[in-house]
């Protein structure tokens, strides 16, 4: 036998508590009795009342709340080994952290929407391997493919405009760092790319980059953010906190979205998609049941666990009946005895 939720068990430091109670309570109607009510009317009162009756109606409360919670704690017996096999893909989300990220034409700010892109498309993952890629001037693995989606959500909380220390946009040395440090090529399928960015690069050969890894077999998605026509303005803050937009020779800095740039990078690969976000909403969710969840994958973990036959029904039964008892039996003596007692 075995308790699925042992923490459960911890409510049976419940009964002593009532048990108490219970004690109490009747110590009180005794007082009680002996003070209100006169000498020679005290065992007529008395006499109606089966103390042998409440102790049992106590205890039946007692066991249903103990089968309750033994119900409660999901026990559970006749194990049987059964082999659980995951199956999935490796999806790496690259991320651009560069300040241009933090132009507000998708409000509050690119990164931040992209990020609780990042997270709702987190839920609907099916037992796929993810990885986080963060890039500016350089490329840093912030979260290596894992199945931990919890430590994946960690590293992701920590991205921040200012999570690399060089500034600039360099897309195809990023691609290129994911490729050599985030995946190999012992396998060259069930791999897809999730690149979040408004496209802006400085001369790092991104095309290239992109169609090395499709003879890779990699595929990218790419993900357009920012305004394409007007642009928007990066806004700064000072060490006194005020609050101001980024020049360059005195005259302000306005990031527009590179659509072509992405939409050559995702046509290099073989099933690229470039998907045009530009200011509007962010469905990351929808990308990957779409995209990603349909696309084959491959066996990633493969492990025996022993599964149980839950019993709680036993004792939720138990409990229902062992209160029914009790509210359907008296206090009271019976008839007779009554009289007997009260002419005694």
């Amino acid at each position: 036998m075995k308790f699925l939720d042992l923490q459960m068990l911890l409510l049976l430091w419940v009964l002593p508590l009532l048990l108490g109670l219970f004690y109490h309570a009747g110590r009180q109607r005794r007082q009680g009795l002996a003070r209100f009510a006169a000498i020679g009317l005290h065992p007529r009162l008395a006499a109606s009342v089966s103390p042998a009756r409440r102790r049992f109606k106590a205890g039946l409360l007692l066991a249903a709340l103990a089968t309750a919670v033994l119900a409660a704690a999901r026990p559970a017996w006749n194990p049987v080994e059964t082999v659980v096999e995951r199956r999935g893909r490796d999806l790496v989300f690259m991320l651009d952290v560069s300040r241009s990220m933090l132009a507000e034409d998708l409000p509050p700010n690119r990164l931040e929407r992209a990020k609780l892109a990042i997270l709702d498309c987190l839920e609907q993952l099916e037992g796929d391997r993810v990885g986080l890629v963060v890039f500016a001037g350089t490329a840093v693995v912030k979260c290596p493919l894992t199945l931990d989606y919890g430590f994946f959500r960690l590293a992701l909380e920590e991205v921040a405009a200012g999570s690399i220390s060089r500034g600039g946009s360099l897309i195809g040395d990023a691609l290129r760092t994911t490729l050599a440090e985030v995946f190999d090529d012992r396998q060259k399928e069930y791999k897809d790319i999730i690149l979040i960015t408004d496209g802006e690069d400085q001369d790092s050969f991104p095309v290239e980059a992109a169609a090395e890894a499709g003879s890779r077999g990699i595929r990218l998605l790419a993900v357009g953010l920012g305004d394409e026509g007007q642009g928007s303005r990066i806004p700064v803050t000072d060490d006194q906190g005020r609050r101001d937009f980024m020049k360059y020779r005195g005259q302000e800095v306005w990031s527009r979205l590179d659509g072509d740039t992405l939409r050559q990078m995702a046509n290099a690969t073989p099933g690229g998609r470039y998907l045009n976000v530009a200011t509007g909403a962010i469905d990351l969710g929808e990308v990957y049941r779409t995209l990603v969840a349909g696309a084959q994958k491959r066996d990633l973990e493969s492990r025996t666990i022993e599964r149980y036959d839950e019993k709680f029904q036993i004792f939720a039964a138990l409990a229902l009946l062992l209160l029914c008892i009790e509210l359907g039996l008296g206090e009271r003596r019976k008839a007779e005895n009554q009289k007997m007692n009260v002419e005694h």
